[in-house]
């Protein structure tokens, strides 16, 4: 797909959300269960389900994934697809690629080891490295571009709200 062809196929789109700001809200969801034995939760995914459990630092044995990583994978994922389409419509050629997201979390905080701890990943770093002509200033623009418009990336600024209630 190249920049018009981008262009051609989200700009309906884009007229229809201008015109009715209200149709641009998109529901997403997910979906899981407690059906696996074990401290795990099994997720639903578009692969089949996934049984997340303990990362090996707070107790698991390494068998389950983590959920950290799954959320490295889901934005890494996010970033991935958001860099591919802003480069396509920069029109960008990039003949390769390879991704990688990485972060750190300390154990101390989700154990309840320090309340100090913070809880959750830190310093996550999205790296690309692509086999372009594209000059640096460019590449610049496309992470600034890429980072903006991740909607994995930008939904970490907001933690979610939890709700917990009986089952009817």
């Amino acid at each position: 797909m190249d920049a018009a062809d981008l262009r051609a196929l989200q700009a309906p789109l884009k007229e229809k959300y201008r015109t009715d700001p209200d149709t641009a809200v998109t529901p997403l969801h997910a979906s899981g269960d407690f059906s696996a034995d074990g401290i795990t939760a099994v997720v639903t995914s578009w692969a089949g389900p996934v049984r997340a459990g303990l990362h090996p630092a707070t107790g698991g044995d390494g068998s389950d994934s983590c959920s950290g990583d799954m959320l490295l994978q889901a934005v890494l994922a996010c970033a991935g697809v958001t860099m591919r389409s802003v480069a396509t419509v920069m029109d960008i050629e990039i003949r390769s690629a390879a991704l990688r997201a990485d972060a750190m979390f300390d154990a101390r905080g989700t154990l309840g080891v320090s309340r100090e701890t913070p809880v959750g990943i830190q310093q996550l770093v999205i790296t690309a490295e692509l086999d372009t002509d594209a000059d640096d200033t460019t590449l610049a623009k496309l992470g600034q571009l890429t980072e903006r418009y991740c909607v994995v990336g930008q939904s970490l600024a907001e933690p979610p709200r939890f709700v917990v209630r009986r089952a009817a």
